[in-house]
């Protein structure tokens, strides 16, 4: 199959699209010990005949015709997608029971699996999720819970210090020079906008301030909250701008409105701007994975496993991968060719080390997921309403 990379403008209109739901995603570390209750529903044991269809909630970018009419020409499945901005509008879709799959980031993934809407995934039943998937994407919290997997990674990609070499003349490699209120580049700093950038603020401190006790970004009790929120409101007076828009973030690089702050590689490579640099500082950094999630009330199981199994292939993955700008899950896209091995050293495709130091989005809940059970922990909606605070 002809590997498929976007047009830069392509790109960037599925990042705008996609990038709330990207924003909602998991939590870094495999932990397929944590024990949440959730509802029993039974895992698929065999397969039998295809359907005549299958119906996706997808990232823009995720499900192309450059791959879906070879699926279906293959299968007879018929694929037929519904492109989402978020992953509020995909848990709101998946409930309905009119999809079969849905390629869900973090907080979408561990609302679907509490509220029994999606069903464990029987991996004997998809080969190609084997040997190739790299380690890092398998077992993690967002896909794997009570032993049970739930979800087929697709990709990942760290939040990145993003800077101009022209400005910051020296490879930062700490956080420090946004988060701290003597940075010489006060004023021309850039933050993400939104309340999961709270966990941006609590990495810091797990390294400066370690009597604050934290040991997951995702994990906040009510003091550790309130001292993330404090260092954010102390970041936003020397704040230069925020965003969510990926098409604003790379304007701002480009126009030097801002000369560093938080990004992805794939913008960095979208800006075509020589002057950018990116690297991930010594406190490691936030970042997102998603996977594809069968529904509990699947009419078309068949076809589904069929489509997770054809996606995990290195070729498809790997279109994927490059068409959205992120690691593909499948590690062995990258001996597929030249053109390949770049993306994968772009994107650190292989590289565990430089995973082990990226915390993947989760929503925070109550149940404190870095073991604690002496106290509660901080849920969404409380970071939701601290963010406000942050911004004013």
């Amino acid at each position: 199959m002809k590997k498929i990379l976007a047009a830069p403008a392509a790109i960037a209109a599925a990042l705008a699209l996609a990038l709330s739901g990207c924003a909602s995603a998991e939590t870094g570390g495999g932990n397929g010990e944590l024990k949440i209750d959730v509802p029993d529903i039974p895992m698929i044991e065999k397969l039998g005949d295809f359907e005549k269809e299958v119906n996706i909630v997808a990232w823009s970018g995720f499900v192309e015709p450059a791959w879906a009419d070879k699926f279906t020409a293959d299968t007879g499945c018929v694929v037929n997608r519904k492109v989402a901005g978020t992953s509020d509008e995909m848990v709101q879709l998946m409930r309905t029971g009119n999809y079969d799959l849905v390629s869900a980031s973090g907080d979408a993934s561990l609302r679907l699996i509490v509220g029994g809407d999606v069903q464990p995934l029987n991996s004997e039943l998809i080969p190609n999720f084997g040997d190739d998937i790299v380690p890092g994407m398998k077992g993690q919290i967002y896909d794997t819970l009570n032993g049970k997997s739930y979800g087929v990674p697709i990709g990942r990609g760290a939040n990145i210090l993003q800077y101009n070499d022209q400005v910051v003349t020296e490879t930062p490699d700490s956080w420090d020079v946004v988060w701290e209120k003597d940075s010489p580049y006060a004023g021309k700093i850039i933050g993400y906008d939104a309340p999961i950038y709270i966990a941006d603020a609590a990495i810091y401190l797990m390294e400066h301030k370690p009597e604050l006790g934290i040991t997951n970004p995702y994990a906040l009790d009510e003091k550790q909250l309130a001292a993330a929120v404090d260092l954010l409101k102390q970041q936003n007076k020397i704040i230069g701008d925020y965003w969510a828009d990926p098409v604003k973030q790379i304007t701002a690089f480009n126009g030097g409105d801002v000369v560093v702050g938080t990004s992805w590689e794939v913008l960095r490579k979208l800006s075509e701007n020589p002057n950018l640099q990116g690297t991930l500082p010594k406190e490691g950094s936030t970042g997102w994975s998603d996977a594809w999630m069968l529904s509990a009330k699947s009419a078309n199981p068949n076809c589904a496993y069929a489509w997770m199994d054809y996606t995990s292939a290195p070729d498809v993955n790997g279109a994927i991968a490059m068409n959205f700008g992120m690691a593909p899950a499948n590690g062995a896209f990258c001996d597929t060719s030249d053109e390949a091995a770049a993306h994968c050293e772009l994107f650190n495709a292989t590289d565990e080390e430089y995973f082990s130091k990226v915390w993947f989005w989760t929503t925070p809940i109550e149940q404190c997921i870095d073991g604690r059970t002496d106290v509660k922990c901080t849920n969404f909606q409380q970071w939701t309403d601290a963010w406000l605070t942050v911004k004013g």
